[in-house]
């Protein structure tokens, strides 16, 4: 058996060296080959002649010519300059050719451009920054159509009182609608990566909620520590304790509001717990509205804009 694994992987690096591109799994270079697949992602992008595509991790090129097909521009992010020299090399002397627009440089770190639709095979280490990035990204866009790893996606669109309901997709689904499209087998790559996939359809909710983002995230981040403990339960721990009385502190030195000597915050969070009628929910089984109505109880007398890692 690890013969076998042994020739294949040598019978795979010299393919890869008769192209003159040696994939770097580390750099999570895996090139989507199946057309089916791609025509799939491109058919629920459901692209008009007159959109301007973002498309992040073009590799080499394979989605990105049937792109700049249905599409007024493709605007191609990639890392690796010599994916890039493949990827222009393959729409040279073509019509398709000033329809391309290539950004060398990392996703991350570069502000995006205008686009309508963002479609993306991504390496699977950047997919939390990148969405994120993506969700805040101003002015908005119709729809991105993602390829993820499986548990990331399942993760994406997960509901309440599912197992891998996390503080991803709270977030995620406040600030946009998030559909999964379908699943990709490992063996539609190459080279192949550990993992299955899967594509995920993101729509930004426009206008997004009214809230204070930073309060927000500082809320979900408390609560998903212990995402299984009640309410109740949570916000009486030590570290929770003192990470929002600091905040209230900070809050009413700044507003110019006196603190009386027998305050007590433990009594003060409780209180407005069950004040909400939250006090013995769990998390994990919450929705968003009713995480937006504990935000709003919340911000009204113990702001949490400052909300740093909470210890478990």
């Amino acid at each position: 058996m690890p013969k076998e694994r042994t020739q294949r992987r040598a019978k795979l690096h010299r393919q890869a060296c008769q192209q003159g591109i040696l994939f770097r799994k580390d750099a999570g270079q895996h090139i989507l080959k199946n057309p089916l697949v791609i025509n799939g992602i491109i058919e629920k992008a459901a692209l008009s002649p007159t959109d301007v595509v973002l498309e992040v991790g073009p590799g080499t090129g394979n989605m990105t010519v049937k792109l700049l097909e249905k599409c007024k521009k493709v605007i191609a992010c990639e890392i690796d300059p010599r994916l890039v020299a493949e990827l222009q090399k393959r729409v040279q002397g073509t019509p398709l050719a000033s329809k391309l627009q290539v950004i060398v440089g990392d996703v991350l770190k570069i502000d995006l451009p205008f686009f309508d639709v963002c479609v993306a095979n991504l390496p699977y280490q950047i997919s939390s920054p990148f969405v994120f990035k993506l969700l805040l990204h101003r002015p908005f866009f119709r729809c991105a159509v993602l390829m993820f790893q499986r548990e990331f996606a399942q993760r994406l669109v997960a509901e309440p009182g599912n197992k891998l309901y996390c503080r991803l997709s709270v977030n995620t689904q406040l600030l946009a609608r998030v559909d999964h499209l379908m699943k990709v087998s490992k063996n539609n790559f190459k080279p192949p990566p550990k993992v299955e996939s899967s594509v995920v359809r993101i729509e930004p909710r426009n206008p997004p909620p009214p809230i204070n983002f930073k309060e927000w995230d500082g809320l979900i981040r408390v609560i998903f520590v212990r995402k299984n403990k009640t309410l109740g339960s949570s916000f009486r721990h030590k570290s929770v304790l003192e990470l929002m009385e600091k905040n209230y502190r900070l809050h009413c030195s700044y507003n110019s509001i006196s603190i009386p000597r027998d305050f007590n915050i433990k009594d003060k969070v409780i209180k407005l717990l069950e004040g909400s009628k939250v006090a013995d929910k769990r998390p994990k089984d919450m929705d968003n509205d009713e995480f937006l109505r504990l935000l709003e109880s919340l911000s009204q007398t113990i702001p949490l804009l400052k909300v740093t890692r909470v210890q478990r």
